[in-house]
């Protein structure tokens, strides 16, 4: 989206952040390793887990850690999944009810050697954290399940207060940076969860080649389907051998997107270097 792209060194100052530490940190830390769960947040090795597990706050990620699909932009393991834990669920609610969560965030690794690519187990996930956790709200962030509209269906039943499915970039770097995931498929899910009452909720990373235009483009793309919230951060590359970074994105760049994404008619639009798409995600279930 600039002049500089392909002049990328080290990291600029704005992507800098301070070692997590604190008293609820090392609580969240403790308990989900205790619990045998994996978070996103390590996963994903995200820029804000210090800043969210000090407040208490984490987004799991379930169904294992070893991915069926090899996205070039994500460090999660592609390996073949061992078998699907069927006491998860259970755990899960109850390190949410520990943890005394006013809000909770959901993920998984795609498993489509699964019948229903995992739907059914995303179902008892939420309906187990409901039972358990009865005042507390919910985001998942649910891959595409590529099994039609039969295995949304499974998530939207138990009625999370949010949906979210990443388009993760533009349209012309999805083939090229997404593993077996079509930007339009996407585009047609967000639109059935929408349909369906709950809220849509999408994002992208930004870094990746793209250019300002395609960026706007996408954003009136998911507008267009029903999305209410969108979420905009930097690619950081996991490791050489993952997509490289084309550029280091300037803050007054994020802050422009969220502006024109207002405008556009978003509810919440989170637009920042630091932005990952569970940041802020406790206000979402306003849109």
């Amino acid at each position: 989206m600039s002049e500089n792209s392909n002049k990328i060194h080290r990291l600029p100052r704005w992507l800098k952040v301070p070692l997590p530490k604190g008293e609820g940190y090392s609580r969240v830390k403790n308990l989900v390793s205790k619990q045998k769960l994996n978070t996103i947040c390590v996963s994903g090795n995200c820029p804000n887990k210090g800043e969210c597990w000090s407040a208490g706050t984490a987004t799991f990620m379930i169904l294992g850690e070893k991915c069926t699909r090899n996205c070039k932009f994500c460090q999660v393991y592609t390996l073949k999944p061992g078998a699907v834990d069927y006491e998860e669920p259970l755990r899960l609610a109850e390190t949410i009810k520990s943890l005394s969560l006013k809000h909770a965030v959901i993920t998984s690794v795609a498993r489509d050697e699964l019948h229903d690519g995992g739907s059914e187990f995303w179902a008892e996930c939420i309906r187990k954290v409901k039972e358990l956790n009865p005042n507390t709200t919910m985001e998942v962030l649910i891959p595409d399940f590529r099994r039609g509209n039969s295995a949304l269906d499974r998530v939207i039943a138990e009625k999370p207060e949010v949906i979210s499915h990443n388009l993760e970039t533009v349209k012309r770097l999805s083939p090229e940076v997404r593993s077996m995931a079509r930007y339009e498929s996407s585009l047609e899910l967000l639109r059935y969860v929408a349909e369906s009452g709950l809220i849509a909720k999408t994002g992208i990373m930004l870094g990746l080649g793209e250019s300002y235009d395609e960026v706007i483009e996408t954003m009136k793309d998911a507008r267009k389907v029903g999305v209410k919230v969108f979420t905009l951060g930097q690619y950081l590359r996991p490791s050489p051998e993952h997509y490289p970074v084309k550029e280091y994105v300037h803050p007054d760049v994020f802050a422009k997107l969220k502006e024109e994404g207002l405008n556009m008619g978003y509810a919440y639009v989170e637009s920042g270097p630091q932005v990952r798409s569970s940041y802020h995600a406790e206000l979402h279930v306003n849109a």
